[in-house]
């Protein structure tokens, strides 16, 4: 009976996925480029959910979560390459700047994401879900979503028929990107080297952007979105306008949903008990750093 609760609410999550994914693009189709007839937002959801389920299939065969990130920024990377070719006849430079910004993240960060599952040999949080059906295949369909909402400004941007140069805006957007990526590079840069060094075995990072921020990698990554939907704005138009949602989703995923919360539970339960954590949260922000938060 437990069972078949959860299942249900692992099935209700995935028909909300797609209910929010098809409100999206119901509204957004009304004001964005068209392919064949076909509106492009429609050609582009339905590209992010079938890969999803494309590779979904093995990975449920095969019970593995390796490719699971890795799908993800092959998603990103597809609805790039798609948008980029055959879906928009003609690009302008802020076209290109968005095609290369987002594809430069999802590249890097789906490498660093696969590399440290394989090398982990593994993702806790798929040791059970993998081998259950509807909880795998509920985050496939979430991933999915994630694609979908994430993109959709810079998407809406590269289809728009509206076209001017960056001016002051642009740039403005473009040093917001580089700023925040940077900052997840380098947090991500220094808890791999942390990790790797055996002297750290069992303990928490504090060093560099960690001694700032417990989520310096989440903080670069909600600032690079909003430069990209600062790039997108001047663009934009009519329903199109609600792709400027895309920062607001990933701030609420990262912040509410699957980032921090779990990783501050783990923190928890891993060093909850040591007077060294205690005073670690207690000074050090949870996500927009300061130099100013942490006291002797």
């Amino acid at each position: 009976m437990a069972q078949d609760m959860k299942n249900q609410t692992h099935i209700l999550a995935t028909l909300i996925a797609w209910f929010v994914t098809g409100s999206m693009v119901f509204f957004i189709s009304k004001d964005s480029a068209s392919w064949n007839g076909i509106p492009v937002f429609v050609v582009v959801a339905s590209i992010a959910f079938f890969i999803q389920w494309l590779i979904f299939i093995p990975s449920y065969h095969y019970q593995t979560e390796h490719f699971f990130d890795l799908t993800g920024s092959i998603t990103y990377l597809t609805l790039l390459v798609s948008v980029g070719t055959f879906l928009t006849p003609h690009l302008d430079a802020r076209s290109f700047i968005l095609l290369g910004l987002v594809g430069l993240w999802a590249g890097r960060l789906g490498l660093f994401l696969f590399r440290r599952v394989r090398k982990a040999k593994g993702d806790s949080r798929f040791t059970i879900m993998k081998t259950q059906f509807w909880p795998f295949f509920m985050t496939w369909n979430l991933q999915g979503l994630w694609v979908f909402l994430t993109a959709m400004a810079a998407l809406a941007a590269i289809t728009s028929p509206i076209k001017s140069d960056l001016q002051l805006t642009g740039w403005i957007g473009i040093a917001c990107w580089v700023f925040g990526f940077a900052f997840e590079v380098i947090a991500d840069r220094q808890k791999t080297a942390f990790r790797a060094n055996p002297d750290n075995k069992g303990q928490f990072i504090q060093q560099g952007l960690w001694a700032i921020s417990r989520h310096p990698n989440y903080f670069g990554e909600i600032v690079l979105w909003i430069g990209i939907a600062i790039i997108a704005f001047p663009v934009l138009e009519g329903w199109t306008l609600l792709t400027l949602i895309s920062p607001v989703f990933v701030a609420f995923l990262l912040t509410k949903v699957s980032g921090i919360p779990l990783l501050e539970v783990q923190g928890q339960e891993r060093w909850g008990d040591t007077p060294e954590y205690q005073h670690y949260l207690k000074h050090t922000p949870v996500l927009i750093p300061t130099v100013f938060s942490r006291k002797a």
